[in-house]
């Protein structure tokens, strides 16, 4: 997402709390910062990409004193809408606007600027956004207030969670049928089975080779928010719960830092 921004012409400055990622970036024309304050001071946008409620909420705290009023954070980040609705508010009262735009895609997506991004938000910021978006993602959606945006990426868990599992389950079964799984891919991909899991991840299955496109735990942590929802709206969802519980159990494999994909070890157990 960064390197599409800097070859689209943005002038970017950037921060990770592990110092050693940004090289790729200072290499290729980013300007370093050494903590949030420092990566925020001068910017009309401040876009952040962490892992969880803690981390957002940290670096915001970091760099809430250099946020420049009238500036506009963009969380590209997957974490619960409450903690967004929070963030937002507490910005509010210094004169920075917020808007939480998680984003679905995988590190395909991300290298082509394809994602899609999905919105919480007024439309004003949005607009206000909508060229850095354009950079970044094939699509763009708004779905309301702060907050929404990661409703709407609570339920694109789901699906990953529900399409991923069932691609493991059927190639188990296929592996103990006795069939060639890559040929039975290529014969399913085109019909009612399709789906981006089969397109994109049955090799990993296959292979059991999980390089990321997206970290299991962070997949778990994503579910713990899709279910603790789904508990507030009185629905059960028994096909997020067995899938968590596997994850569960992969995580205590050290699975963690593996590819979603890798529920299909939970079958080779």
């Amino acid at each position: 997402m960064a390197h599409n921004l800097l070859q689209a012409g943005y002038a970017l400055t950037v921060f990770n709390r592990t110092a050693e990622r940004m090289e790729p970036f200072l290499q290729a024309g980013a300007r370093g910062a050494s903590d949030p304050a420092e990566a925020v001071g001068d910017a009309d946008l401040v876009l952040l990409c962490l892992s969880d409620d803690i981390a957002v909420q940290q670096v915001v705290e970091e760099a809430r004193t250099a946020l420049p009023k009238g500036c506009l954070v963009v969380d590209f980040s997957s974490i619960s809408p409450a903690v967004s609705q929070g963030i937002a508010a507490s910005l509010a009262q210094q004169g920075v606007a917020y808007i939480d735009a998680p984003v679905t895609g995988g590190t395909e997506g991300a290298k082509a600027g394809s994602l899609s991004v999905l919105v919480g938000g007024t439309a004003e910021q949005l607009e206000r956004a909508r060229p850095v978006l354009d950079v970044i993602g094939g699509g763009i959606h708004h779905f309301g207030a702060v907050g929404s945006g990661q409703r709407a990426k609570a339920v694109n868990q789901v699906l990953v969670a529900g399409s991923y599992a069932a691609v493991a389950e059927a190639l188990a079964l296929a592996h103990r049928l006795g069939l060639p799984q890559e040929q039975l891919v290529q014969a399913l991909k085109g019909g009612a089975a399709g789906s981006w899991a089969l397109e994109h991840r049955s090799q990993q299955m296959i292979h059991d080779h999980y390089p990321l496109g997206f970290r299991l735990a962070l997949h778990r942590k994503d579910l713990a928010i899709a279910l603790a929802a789904a508990e507030e709206a009185e629905l059960h969802l028994p096909v997020t719960t067995q899938v968590a519980a596997m994850e569960d159990a992969l995580i205590q494999q050290g699975c963690s830092d593996l590819d979603v994909s890798a529920l299909a070890r939970w079958f080779r157990a």
